[in-house]
């Protein structure tokens, strides 16, 4: 997939590692960064991503991700299951603890990093910047929610993030929202809900909501036969993740799209 000409000055080359195990669930990520990016190399800006419902669907996320490493992202990108008894918290936050300890050996931060997620994983991501005791008081340099629901629990946390906020609690940190305005699996209204939660409490957030689905905010499309997202090359798909890289970039600390 070529870059359009306002990121074509700022991709680099990206490798993949797949398949790390990350916890003693078993469970496995990739990771996704700039190629040459090793621990020697220095601390390369960090996004710990989150797939959604569907259980161990890393492979999903893949064409995002590689997207945002060619901006000279590491992206970390780990299975979990949302049919686990406890609702798959013990394996995100088992991929949480993972990036922390282990990041920098990958050539990434371990501790300044950008928590984000997709669909579940967007709820999931901004829960535990909600309630950072869920992870011995640890919070991400920001959270990305991208196509979120923030009314239901969070699966990391078991809280509805917007309840969290009406009781006042403060997530500290900048929150990015990217939500498609056609979106019928999620409508992008439970983005705008959470948007002006932030703002009634003077916290800093971003909305945008680019003309694509729920699928195509993360660059693929539905297969209904495969009942999996799959990567596409539709215009509006492969525009949106640009935009999407771009938001996860800046948001880790890099320079983002020229």
């Amino acid at each position: 997939m070529a870059p359009d000409m306002g990121m074509a000055d700022r991709t680099v080359k990206t490798e993949t590692v797949r398949g790390v195990v990350y916890g003693p669930s078993g469970k496995r990520l990739d990771v996704h960064r700039p190629a040459g990016a090793t621990g020697a190399s220095g601390a390369t800006p960090t996004v710990l991503l989150w797939h959604g419902i569907g259980p161990d669907e890393r492979d999903v996320l893949e064409p995002l991700a590689r997207t945002t490493a060619a901006l000279g992202v590491l992206v970390l990108v780990p299975d979990w299951r949302s049919d686990a008894a406890d609702g798959g918290r013990a394996h995100l936050l088992e991929s949480l603890a993972f990036v922390r300890k282990e990041a920098g050996g990958l050539g990434g931060d371990g501790e300044s990093f950008v928590l984000a997620g997709w669909s579940a994983g967007a709820g999931a991501a901004l829960g535990v910047a909600l309630r950072p005791e869920s992870v011995e008081g640890w919070r991400p340099r920001a959270v990305v929610g991208v196509a979120g629901r923030y009314d239901l629990p969070a699966r990391t946390t078991g809280t509805a993030p917007l309840d969290d906020l009406a009781a006042g609690r403060d997530p500290g940190l900048p929150v990015h929202l990217v939500h498609g305005s056609r979106d019928a699996v999620v409508d992008a209204h439970r983005s705008r809900d959470l948007a002006e939660a932030l703002r009634a409490a003077d916290r800093p957030v971003t909305l945008q909501e680019p003309e694509t689905d729920h699928a195509g905010v993360i660059m693929t499309a539905y297969d209904r036969a495969a009942d999996r997202c799959v990567p596409t090359t539709a215009e509006h798909a492969v525009r949106t993740g640009r935009t999407m890289a771009g938001v996860l970039a800046e948001a880790a600390g890099g320079e983002g799209p020229a």
